[in-house]
């Protein structure tokens, strides 16, 4: 039963050190390091959803001008629709 017991410790052991639990305890330790990191990680998240709505923007805005240069009747149409709802709103 002692030689259990000793295995269940070790086994506990190593789940610990894979989890890092000593280093998230040492975060918790320190507040002011655990808002910094999330701050950044913020600012990082933030930064990279402009730049990945910038290229899907500007995708979209090539797409709509290939499709006035080939002067594709349905779009146009479309968008013609468009604008005519937009004006009667502002009106």
């Amino acid at each position: 039963m002692l030689n259990e017991l000793k295995e269940k410790i070790e086994d506990l052991s190593v789940a610990m050190e894979k989890m890092k639990l000593a280093e998230y305890v040492k975060l918790l330790d320190h507040p002011w390091r655990l808002l910094w990191i999330n701050f950044l990680a913020g600012v990082a998240r933030g930064f990279g959803t402009a730049i990945g709505f910038t290229l899907l923007a500007a995708l979209f805005l090539y797409l709509v001008q290939r499709a006035f240069i080939l002067n594709l009747p349905i779009i146009g149409h479309f968008i013609a629709e468009l604008v005519r709802i937009v004006q009667e709103q502002l009106r």
